[in-house]
């Protein structure tokens, strides 16, 4: 199975400003990969002739079959075609059906078609001009030097995705003949202790990777694994992870929470729901954030009752009924005070869960407590706790982020063990 070498380079000061984000790149990757075809650059360049030229010529050394989005339009910095002619020396020609279907939309809009206009139909002599169904702007197949050149708009990506679905992978799977696919799993984990530790467990696994593959993934909080196959087919490929999959389960099953594009607050929503529970918050330095992050998700009702904002002492006292006594002696970022909140907010809202925050987000100390210290506690329908102290590090916002998406973990587990 010949190994195809594909690379996208994304044409667009804007992207370099950081005006746009590049969804084109990552949406062609992904179709490319479903046909079998390997990314191995990405690029982004401005709308400079010069530095495009270098670029396209950087590509035709490396590549079989280069991907260019953006640079198209009717505008003087829309310079793509003019530095791929500067690279081939091919010829830049006028497309006539562009022309045509330009002067119609025109007529139609009762508007004269600017002489800029007449740009967006500039193909280059003997290549293959794609049809865009839902813009103006042609794509353009070029082969030359032994390498595809594939070009499409870069806005709207819808004209991009019609070109790439409708001409351009019909032309490629013609031409290449092609036999393969390229599929991936992702698998998700948390409470392991970061991406280090997985890495540490699957060690083995890991070096002597062949196909599938394993890239280790690290977020905020937990860890994922992408498992690669190329295969002939899917279902062919589906068994190759399958395979890799249970090798890896068996080390770190106890960790795996879920797959794919599931988050861990999705998981623990579902379970919410499968077992017939609700719950409560009661927040201080996380200020709603938990409560937030659940009804996010569609008939958060059906799972949470409420929550309590309680960012000072006396409201702490107020809303919740928490003895004055109890924060005086231990204060609010305590063991104590967290498991008074929890017990509370369950009880006034009703729900058969209470979980609650309290902590120190920073910047400096608060109660002779470090910034980053936070209590998280957790009151079951048996009336237990299950109380832990962090310590996290990072800016206030960090902070905040990270004791959310403990104690969803805390609340996953709670729940996998009823």
């Amino acid at each position: 199975m010949k190994d195809i070498k594909a690379e996208i380079v994304s044409v667009g000061t804007e992207l370099l400003l950081g005006q746009i984000v590049n969804t084109n790149a990552t949406w062609i990757s992904e179709c490319l990969a479903e046909q079998g075809i390997s990314v191995y650059y990405h690029t982004v360049v401005g709308d400079n002739k010069n530095r495009l030229t270098t670029i396209f010529s950087d590509a035709d050394k490396r590549s079989d079959i280069v991907f260019i989005t953006g640079g198209l339009g009717p505008t003087e910095d829309d310079l793509t075609r003019e530095a791929f002619q500067k690279l081939s020396g091919l010829e830049i020609i006028e497309d006539e059906a562009t022309i045509i279907k330009m002067e119609q939309i025109s007529a139609k809009n009762n508007r004269t078609m600017t002489p800029n206009n007449r740009k967006q139909s500039h193909t280059f002599k003997g290549a293959m001009v794609l049809k865009n169904s839902v813009g103006i702007a042609p794509g353009i197949i070029v082969d030359y030097n032994n390498t595809l050149w594939i070009f499409m708009p870069g806005v709207p990506p819808r004209e991009m995705k019609a070109i790439m679905m409708e001409e351009v992978i019909p032309y490629l799977t013609r031409k290449l003949k092609l036999d393969a696919v390229i599929h991936s799993r992702m698998l998700r984990f948390i409470g392991i202790g970061g991406e280090s530790q997985l890495e540490h467990e699957l060690q083995s696994l890991i070096s002597n990777q062949t196909n599938p593959t394993i890239a280790p993934l690290a977020s905020e909080g937990e860890v994922a694994l992408r498992l690669t196959a190329k295969a002939n087919s899917l279902r062919e490929a589906d068994k190759l992870i399958d395979g890799l999959e249970n090798k890896i389960t068996a080390i770190v099953g106890q960790y795996l929470y879920g797959y794919d594009q599931v988050n861990i607050g999705q998981k623990v929503f579902d379970l919410l729901k499968e077992q017939q529970l609700t719950i409560a918050s009661a927040e201080s330095l996380t200020g709603g954030a938990f409560a937030a992050s659940i009804v996010d998700h569609q008939g958060a009702s059906e799972v949470f009752n409420g929550a309590a904002v309680v960012y000072q002492s006396f409201s702490k006292a107020k809303a919740l009924n928490i003895d004055e006594k109890l924060l005086e002696t231990h204060g609010t970022v305590s063991k104590e005070c967290a498991e008074a909140m929890s017990s509370q907010v369950k009880l006034t809202y009703q729900s058969t869960i209470g979980i609650s925050f309290t902590g120190v987000a920073g910047p400096g100390q608060f109660e002779n407590q470090e910034e980053g210290t936070v209590f998280i506690s957790i009151c079951d329908q048996d009336n237990s706790y299950n109380t832990q102290k962090f310590q996290f590090h990072g800016d206030r916002k960090t902070v905040r982020n990270r004791a959310v998406k403990k104690a969803y973990e805390m609340v996953y587990y709670q729940l996998k063990r009823e």
